[in-house]
């Protein structure tokens, strides 16, 4: 298998004005040989261009694109020993799953009985012995990419590229295809980069994220580093669900500790203020008398019953809007007046619309970010 190393990547396209239009702008990413992973960004980011890209299908404007330790600029997609799986499976009518998954040895002209092996090894693999007289007509979408997935696989090329290829597929049959594709994965020892929109679907597949805005890669890490020190304001908003909650706030220093207090006009009445974890204060204090924003995770805001002590630091108050219940956990969202707050209720109580409930925010795994860079602090 295959590493690929793209270098100072970029693809212009003229726009309708004559303008050019970057959907790919200087894009730098290594996928280790045998690696799984996982490019996600909002749509219009670039993805797609990037896998055309690196495929073949698109030649850059400016920047390499190295498979295996070999330069690509310039070689047909046809030599390029990758395999691509899109989201629509694209499969012939007319033909059988088998035909379909033997399709591209049979233009290749592999012995019969080396492309029997392979396409038996992969009808096993992939749970599809009882399909392969099926033509596509006759099977369900799941199998039909599945049988996508085989007629990929078969090839053994150097890297695999995925385009959204679970898009299109109910959620139960989503989660069941992602697993297998994990399995595959690491079966073959696959060379694989995947693209979604889907950030649960990127940390679930993933061994390393690559996070895209914009026609460049904003970070690229494991799933917990993403979680816990997402390098800027969009990545933050982006990859965790539920969403954080931010607030714009005004660090001072008062009777020598650091306290925020949250900003803007909605708030006057009653901003919240909190005070600085001492693990932070070094950093921090370079930032007194300055806006910050303060990133919270919906965990770290603690429903308070009405038996708890009032207290006037980190509190919340406002009025339930929504319910939603994720799993065993239960998360509200709060209308106040600085706009919605998220937070993790207990599951055992039953809230109802419109209930005014309180909160208090924990500042113990907080997330701080400059207001006019987005970088995180």
């Amino acid at each position: 298998m295959g590493q690929i190393v793209i270098e100072h990547l970029s693809k212009l396209f003229p726009g309708l004005a004559g303008e050019q239009i970057r959907a790919v702008d200087d894009l730098n990413l290594t996928v280790e040989a045998g690696e799984l992973v996982t490019l996600v960004g909002p749509s219009g980011c670039g993805k797609t261009t990037t896998l055309r890209l690196i495929s073949g299908l698109e030649e850059p404007s400016s920047g390499t694109v190295k498979i295996a330790g070999m330069l690509m600029n310039g070689v047909p997609a046809k030599d390029r020993d990758i395999a691509m799986v899109y989201q629509k499976p694209a499969l012939f009518p007319h033909l059988t799953a088998r035909e379909n998954i033997a399709f591209g040895l049979t233009l290749r002209n592999c012995p019969r009985a080396e492309l029997e092996r392979r396409v038996g090894e992969a009808a096993e693999m992939l749970e599809l012995r009882d399909c392969l007289d099926r033509r596509p007509s006759d099977l369900s979408g799941g199998q039909c990419q599945r049988v996508a997935l085989g007629r990929a696989m078969v090839r053994r090329p150097k890297v695999f590229l995925f385009d959204e290829p679970l898009a299109n597929l109910d959620p139960q049959i989503r989660i069941q295809l992602r697993a297998e594709i994990v399995r595959l994965q690491k079966r073959l020892e696959a060379t694989v980069l995947y693209v979604t929109h889907d950030q649960a679907e990127a940390m679930a597949l993933g061994n390393r994220i690559a996070v895209m805005n914009r026609g460049t890669i904003q970070q690229l890490a494991t799933r917990r580093e993403l979680h816990q020190l997402p390098s800027n304001l969009f990545i933050a908003r982006f990859v965790n669900w539920p969403p954080l909650n931010f607030f714009e706030c005004t660090l001072s220093l008062q009777a020598e500790q650091l306290k925020f207090e949250e900003t803007g006009e909605l708030n006057r009445a009653e901003p919240l203020k909190m005070s600085c974890p001492p693990e932070v204060c070094l950093t921090m204090k370079n930032y007194v008398g300055k806006k910050v924003i303060v990133g919270i995770r919906p965990g770290d805001i603690h429903y308070l019953a009405d038996s708890d002590a009032k207290s006037v630091e980190g509190v919340i108050e406002g009025n339930i809007e929504m319910v939603e219940p994720v799993g065993e956990e239960l998360y509200l969202h709060a209308r106040r007046a600085g706009g919605v707050v998220i937070l993790r209720g207990p599951p055992q109580l039953d809230f109802k619309i419109n209930q005014a409930i309180r909160a208090r925010v924990d500042m113990g795994n907080a997330l701080f970010f400059a207001p006019d860079t987005g970088k995180a602090i």
